[in-house]
């Protein structure tokens, strides 16, 4: 029986990482919107909307894609999930944004405003 060759995605996990999420327990390749389920002995399992899906893919491809996937979970996935929850910790709610944005506005205005007044008094005084 003929088996999918799985080398490119092999590389590309290995030299576009970007391309790939992990969602929903399936790791999904962006641009050709196919998924791929691993099972806890690395058995591949893929959702694609082509003819990929009636391929199986070889016992030692099969090994060698889900150490990439490992791989890229550990190396790639996992570090950028957690620089996105830390940057996530510094980050102010919405409703506090927009308050300080007004308030910070405001207190602008009101200096401005000040520095008009002054302005205007200042011309107002009559020469010696």
């Amino acid at each position: 029986m003929a088996q999918l060759n799985v080398s490119p995605m092999i590389h590309a996990l290995q030299s576009n990482p970007d391309h790939f999420e992990f969602s929903a327990g399936s790791l999904h390749h962006i641009p050709s919107r196919h998924r791929f389920q691993f099972d806890r002995r690395g058995l591949t399992g893929i959702d694609a909307a082509c003819g990929c899906v009636s391929l199986e893919v070889s016992r030692e491809q099969e090994a060698v894609l889900f150490e990439a996937f490992n791989d890229w979970k550990l190396n790639y996935w996992r570090p950028m999930q957690i620089n996105r929850e830390f940057a996530s910790h510094f980050e102010l709610p919405l409703w506090r944004r927009v308050l300080l944005t007004v308030t910070g506005r405001l207190h602008r205005a009101l200096l401005d405003h000040r520095s008009e007044r002054h302005v205007d008094d200042a011309m107002t005084v009559p020469a010696e």
